[in-house]
């Protein structure tokens, strides 16, 4: 892993929408993020690493 997927992966834990913007920028995922952490945290969490760490 190389070390921008392993800060991403950092900021997924602390903040999922963060990394996900980061990742992908404004657009479904994120939005997708933003409502499953609204919901609760532990699927945007799930979310926010899987988006992250798929190339």
């Amino acid at each position: 892993m190389d070390t921008n997927k392993l800060l991403l992966a950092v900021i997924a834990i602390l903040l999922p929408p963060v990394a996900v913007f980061l990742k992908k920028g404004m657009g479904k995922d994120l939005l997708i993020n933003i409502i499953l952490c609204l919901l609760f945290f532990f699927p945007g969490l799930i979310h926010a690493i899987w988006v992250v760490v798929q190339d």
